[in-house]
């Protein structure tokens, strides 16, 4: 008797939930049940034809590592050794986001600069530009010709870190393979099929497909609503957002690593970090590995990899990029090997200035190029869509910007430093300009007054001939985006967009 009651109880508990979603008192936005703003039915054609899907969550693209998000005391930690005076340390706050489990391998560029070099092949020079510059490795004073010539294309190389690449050269690759992805995406999904003849301009791209502007490879299409068809689209979900530079204070954040340190109340953290770990720069935790080190760095004058028999890091140069331990968020090498370029422009007060949320300095605000009639340009002869900077007329009447470019808000831009909130200032006036940057009023009237530029990109973590101080992700340097060392790579990230939890990776 007592089994029939349970039976009948959990029918009436199904029976009530099937009543509840179909009345629209399901949750709001599903992909099911009525709309709770008007009471019109979703994904019905005789009411509206308004599309709504039944998402869950974000996956995690290819090689990224959810980094929970979360607040935190960003710069520095410890003795300003050097006095730049550019870390000063401030609160803030970091949604969570996707990154790179590892640094950009050069097998992984290797295939990149391959697909350019099949696809253009009108323009040769695309696939040249994008070549790591290998003479990084040499110096006047050491033998380091072999790098130059085996470091980048030998297999035994294949899972170090890339170097020689330019800030530019990193932000192209992460939009490359944004566009890979999703391509890999919707062949998967049965929209696309494979099309290993991509040439020139008839390639994937994902803002053209969005827009309708590439159709080579075309499989099916979503049904709509009303018996016709449609491309995907954004409301669909299926196609990842953009690949990218981590910003500085997302980089920061996911090297400290905190979460392994939260103990007790929710909201205790019961310890700072120097590095992506707790104590000194030796793995000392356990009797396993007490004494190995930790990362890869010059422990001292002309020492980067220990005596014969007693290799403290194992590492002449650059090291495997899954080297040493990961930090508590699965994130391997955020101290040594090579330092990391990061999405900021570099200001020695950004610390001050920026926001306690999503902290970042280097916005230049665009917009899709259209023509006269509204409609999206077509795509160039390398198959991208074009942007271009938002104008100071559609700026007059927003009170959050007032111009596209704003990477020198608030530090050497005269129009936000002397107006109080940055308030709006004629178009014509000529104080707008940067006095930072003024040319003729440098030494003896040349060049420019500061070697900090616009074009100035910090980077972090610290390389293989760094010392320890460097591999504090509080520290910061920077160096103009168009130029590359022998200890310096990169790493992408992606937004997480919804809700701070993620899915595992599959």
């Amino acid at each position: 008797m007592k089994i029939n009651q349970n039976i009948l109880f959990l029918a009436f508990v199904v029976f009530s939930s099937i009543l509840y979603t179909s009345c629209g008192g399901g949750s709001r936005g599903g992909g099911y049940g009525e709309s709770t703003t008007t009471g019109w039915a979703y994904n019905d054609a005789d009411m509206g034809r308004f599309e709504v899907i039944d998402y869950q969550e974000q996956e995690a693209g290819p090689g990224l590592v959810l980094v929970e998000g979360g607040t935190f005391v960003m710069g520095q930690v410890q003795q300003d050794v050097v006095y730049n005076w550019n870390n000063i340390p401030k609160r803030i706050t970091i949604p969570s986001f996707y990154m790179d489990e590892t640094e950009v391998r050069n097998v992984d560029y290797r295939e990149y600069i391959n697909w350019l070099k099949l696809v253009y092949t009108t323009y040769p020079d695309v696939y040249r530009r994008a070549l790591p510059d290998t003479l990084v490795w040499r110096s006047r004073l050491a033998y380091n010709e072999p790098y130059v010539e085996y470091y980048f294309r030998h297999p035994a190389y294949q899972n170090y870190p890339v170097v020689g690449v330019s800030w530019l050269q990193a932000t192209d690759y992460c939009a490359w393979r944004t566009d890979r992805v999703n391509e890999k995406i919707l062949i998967d999904e049965g929209i696309l099929e494979m099309n290993p003849n991509q040439v020139d301009e008839d390639n994937f791209n994902t803002d053209a497909y969005l827009a309708g502007q590439y159709e080579s490879g075309s499989r099916e299409k979503k049904p709509t609503l009303d018996d016709g068809e449609r491309n995907v689209t954004i409301e669909d979900g299926l196609i990842l957002p953009k690949y990218r530079l981590p910003t500085e204070a997302e980089w920061e954040y996911a090297a400290l690593a905190l979460i392994g340190n939260s103990v007790g109340s929710p909201e205790r953290i019961y310890n700072k970090r120097l590095y992506p770990w707790n104590g000194h720069y030796v793995r000392n935790d356990s009797k396993q590995f007490r004494g190995n080190i930790r990362a890869n760095f010059q422990r001292g004058r002309g020492d980067m990899m220990g005596v014969a028999g007693a290799l403290n890091d194992n590492a002449a140069i650059t090291a495997p990029v899954d080297s040493y331990w990961p930090n508590d968020f699965g994130l391997y090498c955020m101290a040594g090997n090579v330092n990391e370029w990061v999405l900021d422009v570099y200001r020695p007060m950004s610390s001050i200035d920026v926001d306690g949320f999503r902290p970042f300095r280097g916005n230049v605000f665009t917009k899709l190029k259209r023509d006269e009639n509204g409609v999206v340009a077509e795509k160039d002869s390398l198959g991208r869509l074009e942007y271009e900077s938002v104008t100071e007329k559609e700026c007059i009447d927003r009170v959050n910007y007032h111009k596209a470019n704003n990477i020198n808000y608030l530090d050497g831009d005269i129009r936000s430093s002397i107006v109080e909130g940055g308030a709006w200032l004629d178009a014509n006036d000529t104080k707008g300009t940067s006095r930072m940057y003024n040319p003729g009023k440098g030494p003896k009237g040349k060049g420019m007054t500061s070697l900090i530029s616009d074009r100035s990109r910090v980077y972090k973590g610290g390389g293989w001939n760094d010392r320890v101080y460097w591999l504090s992700p509080a520290t910061r340097r920077f160096l103009s985006e168009y130029k590359s060392e022998k200890n310096l790579g990169f790493r992408c990230a992606m937004i997480k967009v919804g809700g701070n939890k993620g899915m595992p990776r599959e």
